[in-house]
């Protein structure tokens, strides 16, 4: 009989199969299924419960209002970004994943963190699997650290790294990445679907046993998810996402996932010489190129998380000479801009069909939300008619189909924002939320009901009368 056998794995949610199928029949999805070489005596390890039993009895039940939490202190790092992210630090036992596109800066993001365990909590352990020790000193070096307490590891076998965290009992353990670490019990090359899967197995069993947190490094695939099996974000207890443009300097820290704070938390950083440094103040660092009387710019406040932030939205209108206009998006969907350009030519009476648009997210930020709807249009309309947007005014609103100003969740965080920034006034949905009564701080919050009142009240009257507006949104009353 053959010691190994061939089976079929679907990198998405790790299902196997005896036989390739070009569908999954647990997930779903399509050309997922992979060829992985199995021993069967691996096979049947994998049923182990990650938890063992000891000296042949389980553990005995615990009543949950009597389970202490004294003893999970978690450990902080110098960057309070990354603590916000957390959920307040560290946890000790828990392992957190951390994947990002190649080049964002997970090696240095890392780097920095094991340093600042090492010099506050303990020894660490820097496992490299795709770094000589010498490329990782030379990363250090740059950035400023100086690498005490931190003990490096150039190894790719799973055994060699259990042996060297179990003799150091590190108070932080970094495994870069974790795709280039193999079992030697598997026949299947480093970074198939059954290595990762095994590999993350036995470190999360490590690091539950030995209450020592792990932090993983994974690659991303080209559609953005995150490279081996779907279990592997199941196994994991914290998966962070490291997001930005690489010809941009800001990134974006965001949990996916987290069994011990909030996914509604965002980290950002912008990557300078000395690594990635925290932005305490980003909606300020977004608008400090934002030139006044700009044209086609527009102040938008997004949500990220439960974080607002102010982020400039660029619009271009230009002549197409195509048969069919371009709408060309970059940081929005592009859905979203022409859902927009649709609801400006049938609502408001703006005629862009012989026009190509182009609207652009500074910075390199992306916005996901519907609740810049209001500032593309905005944007739009004042390439168009060439006039420029107060550069104290902000807007947030989604735009529905019929014309309408939508509300958007927590309005009155938003505004708060603006406010803080010192901008005058705000144009807002007209909610049953009394976000937008008379503000203490001078803020002047415009509710508006439709796309028609919002350009009104954002274009100004000399601006329409000298470029010969005759759209007849522009023909009434000034809005509110």
């Amino acid at each position: 009989m053959p010691k190994t056998r061939t089976v079929y794995v679907c990198d998405s949610c790790g299902n196997d199969s005896p036989k390739w199928e070009g569908r999954c029949p647990s997930c779903g999805e399509w050309n997922s299924m992979g060829e992985v070489s199995v021993d069967r005596g691996a096979v049947a390890g994998k049923r182990r419960s990650v938890f063992p039993v000891r000296d042949g009895s389980a553990p005995p039940a615990t009543e949950l209002s009597k389970v202490s939490t004294s003893t999970l202190p978690r450990l902080q790092v110098s960057s309070g970004e990354v603590n916000r992210v957390l959920g307040g630090g560290i946890v000790p036992g828990s392992m957190v994943l951390i994947a990002g596109d190649p080049g964002i800066g997970k090696s240095t993001l890392v780097l920095r963190m094991v340093s600042d365990v090492a010099s506050r909590a303990g020894p660490a352990v820097f496992v490299t699997g795709e770094e000589s020790m010498a490329q990782v000193k030379l990363r250090a070096d740059r950035l400023g650290l100086s690498g005490r307490g931190v003990y490096m590891v150039h190894a790719t076998g799973l055994s060699e790294v259990l042996e060297r965290l179990e003799e150091t009992k590190p108070a932080l353990g970094v495994v870069d990445s974790i795709q280039t670490i193999y079992d030697d019990s598997l026949p299947s090359s480093a970074g198939s679907v059954a290595q990762i899967r095994e590999c993350t197995r036995a470190l999360m069993e490590w690091a539950k046993t030995s209450g020592v947190p792990l932090l993983l490094t994974g690659h991303v695939t080209k559609g953005g998810d995150i490279a081996g099996p779907r279990v592997l974000e199941h196994m994991v207890d914290v998966v962070l996402h490291l997001e930005g443009d690489q010809l941009s300097s800001w990134r974006l820290l965001r949990a996916v996932k987290n069994r011990y704070g909030s996914t509604n938390e965002v980290g950002v950083f912008e990557m300078a010489e000395r690594g990635l440094t925290d932005v305490v103040d980003p909606s300020r660092a977004f608008l400090s190129e934002r030139r006044e009387g700009a044209v086609g710019s527009v102040a938008v406040v997004t949500l990220e998380g439960t974080r607002p932030l102010l982020v400039e939205v660029q619009a271009l209108t230009s002549p197409s000479f195509l048969p069919a206009p371009r709408r060309v998006a970059t940081g929005v969907e592009l859905n979203r801009v022409l859902l927009v350009c649709a609801v400006l030519t049938r609502r408001a009476g703006i005629s862009l069909a012989g026009q190509d648009v182009i609207v652009n997210v500074t910075g390199g930020l992306k916005i996901g939300e519907p609740a810049a709807d209001l500032g593309i249009a905005l944007a739009i309309v004042s390439s168009l008619r060439d006039v420029a947007v107060p550069a104290h005014l902000a807007a947030v609103g989604e735009i529905g189909l019929s014309g309408e100003v939508r509300g958007v969740p927590q309005l009155s965080r938003r505004i708060d924002e603006v406010a803080r920034l010192g901008l005058q006034r705000c144009l807002v949905p007209r909610t049953r939320e009394q976000a937008y009564r008379r503000r203490e701080d001078g803020l002047d919050t415009v509710p508006l009901e439709t796309v028609a009142q919002s350009l009104a009240a954002a274009i100004p009257r000399e601006g329409r009368r000298s470029a010969g507006v005759t759209d007849p949104v522009f023909t009434g009353a000034d809005g509110p």
